[in-house]
């Protein structure tokens, strides 16, 4: 394809690091991740574990989270010890001296690490929990960093769930790339590039980005990419619809239909249908319209991130069914 989507970007991840890298959980154990695993060899980690830069040993007596009205602590009920206030102070200096980052990936339920479904208590001697929230490391990481692709492990294990998370990773990191040395020409590049993918995810946000990038009001490039990336991250915050998907692929279909055997286009719009069923997933159809932008040079498709939207050998079709709620 003619830009160089995989060859310079390479996003940087935080992630627990009880997940692939060391055996630090409250047990002793370390999580194997399957998707942790695979993107070692795409993207820079920066692994941590927030309970052992608090002091917290390994192996060690387990901390919950316990709320008595507004207010939430960190309690290890075996000892009575309250780490409220060292896992605060960690978390603001940890975020505020964060940069740089495209991605996140945080151990499921934990109550430093989680970002949902996380165990809260009434009190350290409570047996059962009464609510679900998200841990205080999560938690921070979700609110102020939102806009990035952040997930758990778990849900990770979803096939739609990972496409969208590997896609606006991937958007995100090249974004960054634009952002270091921001030129209006990078932030045109950027939105022509990226046009189709824009398109499937949120059309009412790709014409706005169009206005940002048009800049009649010739604002500073600095305005522009702050008003871009703020939009860029609205664009991106749902997976694209099936519809939305098949949208963009018959879009691209126009440009080959005369081109193509009456055999060949059966082909594709049958397949059209066997993905909108959810028997094959939207990869093989990117794969067979790259054939095609390939075979007929087709110069403006070839630059659309949407047919490649990251390393194809991140592209797994397995999907453990779990986690399937957006």
């Amino acid at each position: 394809m003619g830009h160089s989507l995989n060859g310079s970007v390479k996003p940087r991840v935080v992630v627990s690091k009880c997940l692939e890298f060391e055996p630090c959980r409250y047990n002793g154990l370390q999580i194997s991740s399957h998707v942790v695993k695979l993107l070692k060899h795409h993207v820079e980690f920066l692994p941590v574990c927030p309970e052992i830069e608090i002091g917290l040993g390994v192996p060690r007596d387990p901390i919950r989270i316990c709320e008595r009205g507004e207010k939430r602590a960190l309690i290890q009920p075996a000892t009575d010890l309250d780490v409220t206030a060292d896992m605060r102070r960690f978390i603001k200096e940890y975020f505020e001296s964060m940069e740089n980052v495209d991605g996140i990936i945080m151990k499921s339920r934990s109550p430093s690490c989680g970002i949902r479904d996380v165990k809260i208590y009434a009190g350290p001697e409570e047996r059962a929990h009464y609510k679900k929230g998200s841990g205080f490391f999560g938690g921070t990481a979700r609110d102020r960093l939102g806009h990035l692709a952040i997930e758990d492990e778990a849900r990770l294990t979803n096939f739609r769930i990972r496409e969208h998370f590997l896609t606006k990773l991937y958007v995100m990191s090249r974004f960054r790339l634009v952002r270091s040395s921001p030129t209006m020409k990078g932030i045109i590049d950027f939105q022509s590039n990226h046009k189709l993918l824009l398109m499937a995810y949120n059309q009412k946000e790709l014409r706005e980005l169009g206005r940002i990038t048009a800049n009649h009001d010739r604002k500073p490039v600095s305005d522009v990419i702050v008003e871009y990336g703020e939009h860029l991250a609205r664009a991106l915050a749902k997976s694209p619809r099936y519809t939305s998907n098949i949208n963009v692929l018959m879009h691209g279909f126009g440009y080959f239909s005369k081109k193509l055997s009456p055999r060949e286009r059966g082909f594709f719009l049958d397949s059209l249908e066997h993905y909108r069923a959810g028997r094959i997933p939207l990869s093989v159809l990117q794969h067979t319209m790259r054939s095609w932008i390939l075979r007929f040079d087709t110069k403006y498709l070839s630059s659309q991130t949407f047919f490649v939207p990251y390393p194809e050998t991140l592209v797994e079709i397995t999907d453990s069914g779990k986690g399937r709620k957006m």
